[in-house]
């Protein structure tokens, strides 16, 4: 693995957003349509409140990337991509290794866009109102454009409503369950409703629309819902804030037991090689939950209020995303940011699971502060999606049959 953190020059990067620039084969991709009304609100935050001064219209933001001299080359060499998303921008970002040996963002647009998980196959993505099915559509020997080897079409989009819904997780059997933060628990995908509620915490004590204890990260663990975030055990509407310093906690949901507490915001929960790991966001740290002593055990410290961990093989990739005021005041992350003389990131890290190192990263600037999730696309090298105002939406269509082939007559 490479540890090149020189920054990677712009040539190096190749940029696929919502333009003219792809060819489905047969006809020109018309560009993203600007609509013509602004939204009527900006994207809540975890304040509660509009961000001040945001951009109304969220198909004119700018956002600058820049990454490691190393990332290219470590994402082909392991046959890997990353979805990241920021609800802060409503983007999905697909970065992967083009055939030029350049990092590749491919950039679609998704109203405040927030918890993902996926692999080569599948991504669910959690949005404003609605929980996002995409699917692979390429064969294991096909490409599309002449470039990217895998190509995520949306073929459902469940409304839900807007429950501030949050981390993801796919069940062995498929069925997505996802962190219903507005209502304070764990929830699937109801045919006939906005959600079925599986689990709640036991110091909730009822189904309300009031974000009570900010229920915010979902691990899996052999495919099922195992552990949970809280940022404190708040049974009343909106509580969550005045405990943002020390009032976190880790739940296993099968027991209702609390494996961790006196944690800062902590967020992100992910079982991997053995152990639980988590994001203590309010102090900026990766660690792992001692279960003996029912405490965090910090591994490496982050430039950046740390949310969106995915973890494969020795490595970590955890989203940072720049304070804001109200949120983060009275928080630790800012002593340790002055501490260290480091401004934060919004950006990804990949780190070292062995020693805390930062083996590769990416860096977002221009109308771009925060990042929400994270997942690893494993045996993805060149990954695109299809949009929603582009026509390729039409004109991309691929079907599967049981129709018996007649033979041609003699």
């Amino acid at each position: 693995m490479s540890n090149e953190n020189n920054p990677s020059n712009a040539s190096d990067i190749q940029a696929n957003q919502d333009k003219p620039e792809l060819d489905t084969g047969l006809d020109a991709i018309a560009a993203e349509a600007t609509p013509v009304a602004a939204p009527a609100a900006a994207p809540a935050t975890e304040t509660g409140k509009a961000p001040a001064q945001a951009p109304r219209d969220i198909t004119q933001l700018k956002v600058e990337k820049s990454c490691s001299r190393g990332l290219a080359g470590w994402l082909g060499q392991h046959r890997l991509s990353l979805a990241i998303t920021s609800y802060q921008t409503g983007r999905i970002y697909l970065v992967g290794s083009d055939q030029q040996g350049r990092v590749s963002f491919f950039e679609r647009i998704f109203e405040r866009a927030m918890g993902v998980v996926g692999n080569a196959q599948r991504i669910y993505l959690g949005g404003l109102y609605q929980l996002w099915r995409f699917e692979n559509v390429l064969r294991s020997n096909e490409i599309i454009h002449g470039q990217f080897d895998k190509c995520y079409v949306p073929r459902n989009a469940q409304t839900i409503g807007d429950l501030d819904i949050h981390e993801l997780g796919i069940r062995k059997d498929g069925r997505v369950v996802f962190v219903n933060t507005k209502y304070s628990c764990l929830a699937e995908l109801s045919p006939t409703h906005s959600f079925k509620a599986i689990w709640k915490p036991k110091f909730i004590s009822k189904l309300a629309p009031e974000d009570r204890c900010h229920l915010n990260g979902l691990a899996m663990v052999d495919g099922e819902p195992k552990y949970v975030t809280a940022v404190c055990k708040s049974d009343s509407v909106d509580g969550w804030r005045e405990r943002r310093r020390d009032g976190g906690v880790v739940i296993d949901i099968t027991t209702d037991e609390i494996v961790c507490e006196g944690l800062s915001m902590p967020h992100s929960p992910r079982w991997h090689n053995g152990k639980l790991w988590l994001l203590n966001a309010g102090t900026g740290q990766l660690g792992w939950v001692d279960f003996e002593n029912k405490a965090f055990v910090p591994h490496a410290f982050v430039p950046g209020f740390a949310r969106g961990l995915s973890m494969i093989g020795n490595v970590a990739a955890v989203g940072l995303s720049k304070p804001r005021n109200q949120r983060f005041e009275g928080l630790q992350l800012d002593d340790e940011l002055k501490k260290r003389d480091a401004e934060p990131w919004c950006g990804v890290q990949i780190i070292s699971l062995t020693n805390g190192d930062v083996l590769n990263w990416i860096r977002f600037d221009g109308d771009i502060s925060e990042i929400f999730d994270i997942s690893f696309l494993p045996n993805v090298k060149h990954p695109m999606m299809i949009g929603l105002r582009t026509a390729e939406i039409r004109d991309l269509i691929t079907f599967e049959s049981d129709i018996k082939v007649e033979a041609p007559a003699a």
